[in-house]
């Protein structure tokens, strides 16, 4: 190689890394505020001590054949959108008396964050 294609070479090398720091990949909106307020019970991928929420977005209620969901939201028949995610999420009880989830999240601008995180998570075939 010659001096002046190294050099254009090094040049361009400079460009594109300037470019990817100052244009960094961000995260999806809501993921965030998904890890701090829901991975303490779920995760995208695999179930814990709540389901995995992977392709939770147009999901039929309890419906992940690996998690034991309680019988009250078995039999709700809810399909998760984000208006049923909206007021599942301001008060799981109010949706669904006798569910097992507890934790509510009051903020309408956190929720809708998260949602908007959960329309766009992948679901995962084997929940494992």
């Amino acid at each position: 190689m010659t001096r002046i294609a190294t050099k254009v070479v090094a040049g361009v090398g400079a460009v594109c890394a300037v470019l990817h720091t100052a244009h960094p990949q961000t995260a999806p909106p809501g993921k965030g505020l998904f890890e701090r307020r829901c991975a303490g019970c779920h995760a995208l991928d695999r179930d814990k001590e709540g389901p995995r929420l992977g392709g939770v977005y147009g999901r039929l209620s309890g419906s992940v054949a690996s998690f034991n969901y309680s019988e009250a939201l078995k039999s709700s028949h809810i399909t998760w959108d984000a208006a049923s995610l909206d007021k599942w999420l301001a008060g799981p009880s109010q949706v669904v008396p006798d569910t097992d989830m507890a934790f509510q999240v009051e903020s309408a601008a956190e929720r809708s964050a998260i949602i908007e995180y959960l329309k766009q998570a992948p679901e995962v075939s084997n929940g494992k």
